[in-house]
């Protein structure tokens, strides 16, 4: 039981991390250069936490098939989940500029929007519960690269919303419900994974890790690039060596 208590307690404060930077984004006039900067480090941290923790576990686990198997699996079922909600309104949800869709624009994309952040938490708040499995402590390195990487797309996706005309109580409703869904997938992952074996736990990792690395590509980096320009390789490299020092623990 205290396992799975802490598990979830984990992916909340993990997921809490949406609400401190929807508050950053949303209350305060942060420019769309230095939310593209914070967003490329994010994308780093979590190219790197993918690259170190959960492929790497992942293959150790179960060998180079599942893990395979398990990352295009991910990314597929991401990216077409991702193609129909983008439809739907939700294709720039991580946006902080002008991009994203009022409800006038196109009636039910705050619903698209909220389905596409559920989409993108779910995976990285699976992996921080099964983290804990088999009685080891939660990766420090995947925590980090989860609440950093939360923070930026909060304070992107707030101020888009903001600019789409979507109230307060709109985005703090949002981002409060999928720190809790957050928590929740975390202590799902350690309560009903336990007693998976090898193989489907390399398999269910690389899932995550492949549609962590689709997110990032899709929605994370097109922001960084477009308001940042040049500089947003410079950080994403910052951002991946930092959780490389993380995971290393150096």
């Amino acid at each position: 039981m205290a396992g799975v208590l802490m598990a979830g307690g984990w992916g909340l404060f993990a997921g809490a991390a949406l609400l401190v930077g929807a508050a950053v984004g949303s209350l305060f006039p942060v420019s769309t250069r230095w939310i593209a900067l914070v967003m490329a480090f994010g994308s780093g941290v979590l190219i790197s936490a993918v690259s170190f923790e959960l492929v790497e576990e992942a293959y150790e686990q179960g060998g180079m098939l599942p893990t395979a198997t398990g990352a295009v699996a991910g990314a597929t079922v991401y990216s077409l989940a991702n193609v129909l909600l983008s439809r739907r309104g939700a294709r720039h949800r991580k946006r902080s500029g002008a991009r994203q869709p009022s409800e006038q624009e196109q009636p039910g994309s705050g619903n698209a929007i909220a389905l596409g952040a559920l989409l993108d938490g779910i995976p990285e708040s699976v992996v921080i519960g099964t983290s804990l499995l088999g009685g080891g402590s939660v990766g420090v390195a995947t925590v980090a690269a989860v609440f950093i990487s939360n923070v930026p797309e909060g304070m992107a996706s707030a101020a888009g919303m903001k600019r789409a005309g979507r109230s307060h109580a709109y985005v703090f409703t949002l981002w409060s419900v999928i720190a809790v869904v957050s928590g929740l997938a975390a202590l799902a992952g350690y309560a009903f994974l336990g007693g998976a074996s090898g193989t489907w736990m390399a398999v269910i990792t690389a899932v995550a890790a492949g549609a962590i690395l689709a997110m990032v590509a899709d929605t994370m980096i097109p922001e960084a690039f477009e308001e940042a320009h040049l500089l947003a390789g410079l950080t994403t490299v910052l951002g991946f060596l930092a959780a490389f020092v993380l995971s290393h623990g150096a």
